[in-house]
């Protein structure tokens, strides 16, 4: 497995990188936010590591736009602030998971091997899918690729975000049980709360803004996707 790093912390960064070395992954470190990016695009990581307070950019810009240029890799955001509003902050911006400061280096090493084997499944489970696609309103499902489309060009979506709308995708106009859906948005991670796939839902909420495509929730019976009339 390849591990990204990104800690400005030295201290931390070596003994992160000498620790989970051992264990048995290929890890690469950078200590600032503006050369995060490029580090990314370049060592391809299976998962990042992500501090929030670095120079340059702080961790939440860096991964606002990766998210942006279309870096889905799995981020785990590591930070001293753990405060609700800022784990929902992380999670807005594109987070998949988030641990506060001072961890256990034990639960860390398994939540980077929980997101590795979910991106692991969501890849082969792409590559089971039938060549054919799906429409709801202008937001294509190109179900060979996993892609979804708003008109031409590909919708950018976080992992969880692309998981939960392909999952509404094949039963549109049609209610999915809120525990359906986190059972696919989060599949085997059962230590993340119940009530995060309602983050999800927002932010993907804000996604489909600009579409023709509304997400609605019906109390007591889940969400579905619905096309403008």
């Amino acid at each position: 497995m390849k591990l990204l790093i990104v800690e400005d912390d030295p201290a931390m960064q070596a003994t992160l990188q000498r620790s989970l070395s051992r264990r048995g992954m290929e890890v690469d470190t950078c200590g600032d936010g503006r050369q995060a990016l490029a580090r990314w695009s370049t060592f391809l990581p299976d998962v990042v590591v992500l501090d929030v307070n670095l120079p340059g950019l702080d961790g939440l810009q860096v991964l606002q736009q990766a998210r942006a240029t279309g870096l889905a890799t799995p981020v785990i955001i590591l930070t001293a602030r753990g405060t609700v509003g800022d784990r929902v902050a992380g999670l807005n911006f594109g987070a998949d998971d988030y641990l506060a400061k001072p961890f256990d280096l034990d639960e860390l090493e398994a939540r980077i091997r929980a997101l590795a084997r979910r991106a692991a499944h969501r890849e082969d489970s792409r590559t089971e899918l039938p060549l054919s696609s799906l429409q709801v309103g202008d937001i294509r499902y190109e179900k060979h690729s996993g892609a979804i489309y708003h008109g031409n060009a590909v919708l950018e979506l976080a992992p969880r975000e692309l998981a939960l709308l392909q999952a509404l995708m094949v039963r549109p106009g049609h209610a999915v049980a809120k525990e359906k859906l986190f059972a696919q948005v989060f599949p085997g991670e059962d230590e993340v709360q119940y009530e995060a796939i309602e983050v999800v839902v927002y932010r993907l909420r804000k996604k489909l803004s600009a579409t023709q495509v509304s997400l609605v929730t019906l109390r007591g019976l889940g969400y579905l996707l619905k096309a403008a009339s």
